[in-house]
C-alpha cells in the first residue's frame, strides 16, 4: 500500500480525490495540503481526507511515498525540489510546467534525486486510444500520410475572469497549454516526432485574456508525413476534440473517445464509448475513470520499478511543441522543434 500526499486543491482535485477512492487496493492518501486553509479544510471533510498543517510536515511524513502536484504550473518548482529532496516520487497534473525550459528543470531535479516523475495525460488511457496505439504499432495501417487536429472547445468569459487563468506568467499560455496539450501529447504518440510547425495564433475578440484563445497551424512530421492543427476555446457550444490519420490503407478518426478505422478494402471497425471530454462550459465534465487508470499506471510503476507511462521527460514532447508553435506565430516563420529543445 503507497500512501499518498495531495498538494493542491484546486479545479481538478475532485477529480483525482474521486479516483483515488477507487485505487484504495495500492494507494491510500495520507495527507493533503493547501495554502488556502478554508479551502483545504472543505475539501478534506467532503473527501475525508486527513489535511496537512504545512507542506513541511506532509512531506517529512514516513509513510507518505508520492506526492500528485495539482498546483498551478507557476508554483510547481519549489514543492517538486522539496518532495525530490524528500525522497517523494511525484506525480504532476499537466501541464509539466510553463514551457518546455522551466519543465525540463523539474525533470532534471526528479532524475539528481532518484524519484519517479509522472505527468497526467489521461486521454493516453481512454480505450480508443490504446487500441489505435496498438493498431499502428502493429502495422497493418500502413505508412502515415496526413493528420489532422481538431479542438473545437468553449470557455465562457467567467472562466478567463479568474485571476491568473490564461496569462503567461500563472499558465504559460492560454489554448494550447490548457487545453489542446492532451490532444497535442495524442498526436505524437500516433504519428512519432514532429519536425517543423508554422503557425498563426492569437486571441479572438470573444474573449478577454492576455494569452491565445486560437491557434492554426501546418506540421511537418520527420516521418515526411504533413498535417494541420486548430485549437480553441472560442467555438460555443463547444464539440469534441479530434485526431484523424490518414495511412497507406486505412483513415482513423478518433474522438470523444471513440475510435473509427475505414479500411481501403471497404471495411469499418468501431471501438470506445462517447463520453463528456470538458469541451464546453463546464471543463469538468469528463469521468474520472481515465485519471484512475493514469494513477494506477504510476502508483503500479513505483511498485515495480519501472517507468510509467508518460515520464516527466516525455511530458517534455508536447512542450516542445507548444513552445514551437508560440514561437512561430510571433515569428512568423518555421520553427523546428530541434531549435526548441536546444533552446532549453
Amino acid at each position: 500500500m503507497l500512501g499518498i500526499a495531495i498538494v493542491g486543491v484546486g479545479m481538478v482535485a475532485g477529480i483525482h480525490a474521486r479516483a483515488l477512492e477507487d485505487l484504495r487496493d495500492i494507494a491510500e492518501v495520507r495527507g493533503v495540503y493547501d495554502r488556502d486553509a478554508e479551502r483545504l479544510k472543505t475539501f478534506c471533510e467532503k473527501w475525508s481526507v486527513p489535511a496537512a498543517p504545512s507542506l513541511e510536515e506532509l512531506l517529512a511524513r514516513g509513510d507518505v511515498d508520492a506526492v500528485i502536484v495539482l498546483t498551478p504550473p507557476n508554483a510547481r518548482r519549489e514543492i517538486v525540489a522539496a518532495a525530490a529532496g524528500a525522497g517523494k516520487h511525484i506525480l504532476l497534473e499537466k501541464p509539466l510546467e510553463r514551457n518546455s525550459a522551466a519543465g525540463r528543470e523539474l525533470v532534471e531535479i526528479a532524475q539528481r534525486a532518484g524519484v519517479t516523475m509522472g505527468v497526467i495525460f489521461q486521454h493516453r488511457f481512454r480505450e480508443a486510444s490504446l487500441r489505435l496505439k496498438a493498431l499502428i504499432e502493429s502495422g497493418t495501417l500502413g505508412p502515415l500520410g496526413i493528420a489532422q487536429v481538431n479542438v473545437p472547445w468553449w470557455r465562457p468569459q467567467s472562466y478567463y475572469d479568474e485571476p491568473g487563468r490564461g496569462t503567461y506568467a500563472r499558465d504559460g499560455g492560454g489554448v494550447l497549454i490548457n487545453q489542446a496539450i492532451h490532444t497535442l501529447d495524442l498526436l505524437q504518440v500516433y504519428t512519432g516526432p514532429i519536425d517543423e510547425v508554422m503557425a498563426l495564433m492569437g486571441t479572438s475578440s470573444l474573449h478577454d485574456m492576455e494569452a491565445e484563445d486560437f491557434v492554426g497551424a501546418g506540421v511537418r512530421f520527420k516521418s515526411g508525413a504533413l498535417g494541420s492543427i486548430v485549437a480553441t476555446t472560442a467555438a460555443y457550444p463547444g464539440g469534441a476534440e479530434t485526431i484523424e490519420l490518414g495511412f497507406e490503407k486505412a483513415a482513423v478518426h478518433l474522438g470523444s473517445g471513440t475510435l473509427t478505422v475505414s479500411y481501403h478494402d471497404g471495411r469499418e471497425d468501431s471501438f470506445g464509448e462517447p463520453s463528456g471530454t470538458g469541451g464546453g462550459a463546464d471543463p469538468m465534465a469528463f469521468p474520472h475513470d481515465w485519471h484512475a487508470s493514469a494513477q494506477r499506471d504510476f502508483f503500479e510503476a513505483i511498485r515495480d520499478g519501472r517507468s510509467p507511462m508518460v515520464t516527466g521527460a516525455e511530458a517534455l514532447n508536447v512542450h516542445r511543441l507548444i513552445d514551437a508553435l508560440t514561437l512561430s506565430s510571433r515569428e512568423r516563420r518555421a520553427v523546428t522543434l530541434d531549435e526548441v529543445a536546444g533552446n532549453e
